[in-house]
């Protein structure tokens, strides 16, 4: 079958309603199979190096799937592109959305998966299966992936689609007053990694060092801070450098931060880091990747099924990030959506 490559359109995030692109079946023209897969790619991943990849992938990609199913390739042209093209895909039936870059990429299709706080469904209601995610990494980091055990091959991840076994996994939301839900597959987290993550984008071309960089600048002028944390009791916890909430276990270029965590366990681990120094993060840096930092001096872990930051006092803003993406600020609660997504695994 001809590979159809469909039309790329305008992010309707942050755009006015006259600039905003028509959701009608007709935006875009996708082939109306039940077997289509829809591959959103983003070229300028990895510093250009998804797009070329991709480019020398498409034939061995073709040859071991196209006798199977139509192959559709969209390209994102910016930030929420690859939202958007989700939700246009899952709209028109297709088969599966399989993210093709890193963990920013995989982030944006999964929000993509839903709607003003509710899932996207197909517009057929004859439809009779739901739109499944898959992943083919080819980015920075591609730390979701980790979890699963799956290397960084995007031939393994092609063998992965052809055999289209599908499982169920959760997916976690964020939600804050007055703004619409936003949704993370890998980990979240509040204060110091997340501004390590703001800065470690300006480094990617440095590949996984550019993590190491990004916290040790996040350190520069850092304070450590007072949070209220309720994960069923409110309380306070005192000098917290770093909050993570892991719905899978790796951020960072491969940092086990939430080595217990599971995406179809149900539930969200939380790690909490207090009173560390610039010193404590080099010092224990090699037990951050391994996992086994849970037993080190002001460590704690717990699973929770929802969880509500905020700071106490009225300094600095607080970040917050998720799946490396920088969100804003606190307050923010965080749930689990237990089996929210089926996964081509």
């Amino acid at each position: 079958m001809v590979a159809v490559r469909m039309m790329s359109f305008i992010a309707a995030q942050n755009l006015p309603p006259s600039m905003a692109p028509d959701f009608s079946p007709s935006s875009i023209k996708m082939p109306s199979r039940n077997s289509d897969l829809v591959f959103v790619v983003n070229p300028r991943g990895a510093n250009g190096k998804t797009g070329k990849e991709w480019k020398k992938l498409l034939p061995f990609l073709r040859s071991r799937l196209s006798s199977d199913c139509n192959i559709c390739e969209s390209f994102t042209s910016g930030p929420c592109h690859a939202t958007d093209i989700t939700r246009e895909a899952i709209r028109e039936g297709a088969n599966a959305v399989i993210a093709v870059g890193g963990d920013g990429t995989l982030h944006e299709v999964v929000n993509g998966f839903f709607w003003q706080g509710k899932p996207v469904s197909s517009h057929s209601e004859k439809s009779a299966h739901t739109t499944a995610l898959g992943l083919i990494p080819l980015g920075t980091g591609s730390d979701f992936a980790r979890t699963f055990g799956w290397k960084n091959d995007p031939y393994e991840a092609i063998e992965r689609i052809a055999k289209g076994l599908r499982s169920r996994v959760d997916v976690g939301v964020i939600t804050a007053e007055d703004k619409e839900p936003h949704y993370f597959i890998n980990v979240a987290d509040i204060h110091l990694t997340a501004k390590a993550g703001y800065y470690a984008s300006r480094y990617k071309t440095l590949g996984n060092l550019c993590y190491v960089i990004g916290t040790l600048q996040a350190f520069m002028g850092h304070k450590n801070v007072d949070l209220r944390i309720d994960d069923g009791d409110w309380m306070n916890y005192d000098q917290v450098t770093a909050l993570c909430i892991g719905n899978a276990k790796y951020f960072g270029g491969g940092m086990k931060i939430t080595p217990n965590a599971y995406p179809s366990s149900g539930s969200l681990e939380v790690v909490v880091l207090q009173d560390f120094r610039w010193y404590d993060f080099l010092l224990k840096l090699h037990r951050l990747y391994n996992g086994t930092h849970l037993s080190v001096k002001n460590v704690t872990s717990r699973s929770v099924h929802s969880i509500e930051v905020e700071q106490i006092d009225h300094g600095d803003n607080i970040h917050i990030q998720s799946d490396g993406e920088h969100l804003g600020f606190l307050p923010r609660k965080l749930c689990i959506i237990p089996g929210a997504i089926e996964m081509l695994a």
